[in-house]
């Protein structure tokens, strides 16, 4: 064991390339801890060495190089699913594959060279590691800044294990949110460094962590009444099936059909519950708003229900693209709402203006105002979102309008049967607990699923599955602390802890 933690140590005191390549490779360690493997052991293994190495580099501009390094193989990693999207178009974009997790690390490294450059200006010590924690939060929170934003798998994610143990670490989003949790792993990861008081004050912060998460979780019980009875319709159409639009007819009957069966089985469990039915992002092979013959048929399907929510790409007035959702009302398919997406992924539905090659179809879409929630009637009041938004923590709901549910459309075939969709997915249950919303998400190739107000998943149709998914949508919660102050409330406790960061260091203070 000496051996091995001397070979440890001196990893974090490489110089050159060897210091890069080291890096690179402990960045990489750490995205092993993200959806779906959480192998969080890794988390203080990693996060130790780039600590050790920022302290053993000559100046921070060393120390900088060591955190974009860092970066650069957490974000090669924890994105390498981003690839299979660039399959899809391999004849054209086959140059790309190699490049595309890559690229998108080396525009999100600078900020954790920022955060390795300033930490390392605090002097040696607790100081140095809990301002290393504050900074690390902080700019992974202006991750969202990023082009439209980019702020997939932020730390705190780590710990959204499946079952039980899940719901119960994620619970303190509720008050602290995703950001929050990213700063108290941070301080964790961190924990080996520290001396023996700073060591039990992390067992204690811990202890108090999972006390805290399984007190909410048990005096928080979900109720019915207001809220529908979701069904999720999941044609698993292939990308590829879409792109080319030789199967469109068939695609529209599939779903028509899946329907029908959902619909049927919807009235029959309702009880007295609206019933509405959901097709997951661009699910309609056409421009709906202006198909006057598909419209009545998608109602007829869905005979019985309040409501369907569809998601279709629309021609708007200003002559733009827009990737929309749009609520149908029986009994002619009347377009009572459309919700237009508000944050578009870049590279994929908006072409970044330094790109010097076009990698976007046609010229890309338009992004909507903002989010919003829909009044439809019969129906509880619901906040549309479409695939990607949903990862923005602190943006999902209208802040003057709370909705009582969120319906999340999504299409995540485009990333294979890999760690994104399961990461997507994540990002939901988090955003569940963080609001106090339940959310029912339909996904075209899946996973469908349906979270309670506190993250606890109620149902799911897996991966691959043609299929329906049929459930009740539980109550709102009251309003979270963080559904009330948002982003703000992880932005004060990182801009605390790296005040004591900087006392402490001020102070030539070590914990313990």
């Amino acid at each position: 064991m000496m051996f091995l933690y001397e070979r440890y140590m001196k990893l974090s005191c490489l110089r050159g390339w060897r210091a890069d390549l080291a890096m690179a490779l402990a960045g990489g360690l750490y995205a092993l801890a993200f959806p779906p493997l959480h192998a969080v052991v890794v988390l203080p293994v990693a996060f130790c060495l780039l600590a050790r190495a920022i302290d053993n580099a000559v100046d921070w501009r060393a120390a900088a190089r060591r955190g974009f390094m860092f970066a650069m193989g957490l974000y090669t990693v924890g994105l390498y699913w981003l690839m299979y999207a660039i399959l899809l178009r391999a004849d054209e974009f086959w140059w790309l594959v190699p490049l595309a997790s890559p690229g998108c690390a080396v525009i999100l490294a600078p900020l954790s060279a920022l955060t390795a450059g300033l930490s390392r200006l605090v002097p040696r010590g607790t100081g140095r590691l809990l301002t290393l924690a504050a900074l690390w939060t902080v700019t992974d929170m202006a991750r969202v800044f990023v082009f439209s934003g980019f702020p997939w798998n932020p730390p705190g994610s780590v710990w959204e294990f499946p079952g039980l143990a899940g719901d119960i670490m994620i619970q303190p989003a509720a008050w602290i949110g995703v950001d929050g949790l990213t700063l108290l792993t941070c301080l964790l990861a961190l924990a080996p460094l520290y001396g023996r008081v700073g060591r039990l004050a992390c067992l204690a912060l811990l202890v108090a962590w999972v006390g805290s998460g399984a007190l909410r979780l048990a005096s928080v019980h979900d109720t019915y009444g207001h809220n529908p009875e979701v069904v999720l319709v999941q044609g698993n159409v292939p990308e590829t099936d879409k792109i080319s639009g030789s199967s469109d007819v068939a695609i529209f009957r599939r779903y028509l059909a899946l329907t029908r069966q959902g619909v049927t089985q919807g009235l029959l469990e309702a009880e007295g519950r609206p019933v509405v039915f959901a097709w997951p992002e661009s699910a309609f092979p056409g421009l709906l708003l202006e198909d006057d013959i598909a419209r009545p048929m998608v109602s007829q399907a869905g005979a019985g229900a309040a409501a369907g929510i569809i998601g279709t790409v629309r021609w708007a007035e200003d002559r733009h693209w827009r990737n929309s959702m749009v609520a149908l009302l029986p009994p002619d398919g009347h377009a009572a709402a459309v919700y237009d997406k508000a944050h578009l992924v870049p590279f994929g539905e908006y072409q970044p203006a330094f790109l010097p090659f076009h990698v976007v179809p046609g010229d890309g879409m338009t992004p909507g105002p903002d989010v919003g929630t829909w009044h439809l009637p019969g129906i509880a009041p619901v906040g549309p979102l479409i695939c990607y938004e949903v990862i923005f923590s602190g943006q999902v709901v209208n802040g003057h309008d709370r909705p009582d549910w969120l319906m999340n459309s999504t299409n995540d075939a485009w990333y294979g049967n890999s760690a994104g969709p399961r990461q997507h997915l994540a990002a939901v249950r988090l955003r569940a607990v963080e609001e106090g919303i339940p959310v029912a998400r339909a996904a075209n190739t899946g996973i469908s699923a349906v979270f309670d107000g506190r993250g606890h998943e109620l149902a799911r149709l897996g991966w691959d599955r043609q299929g329906v998914l049929v459930h009740a949508l539980p109550d709102a919660l009251p309003p979270t602390l963080f559904g009330r102050y948002g982003r703000l409330i992880p932005l004060l406790l990182a801009v605390l802890t790296g005040l004591a960061g900087l006392w402490c260091g001020r102070a030539g203070r070590r914990v313990g």
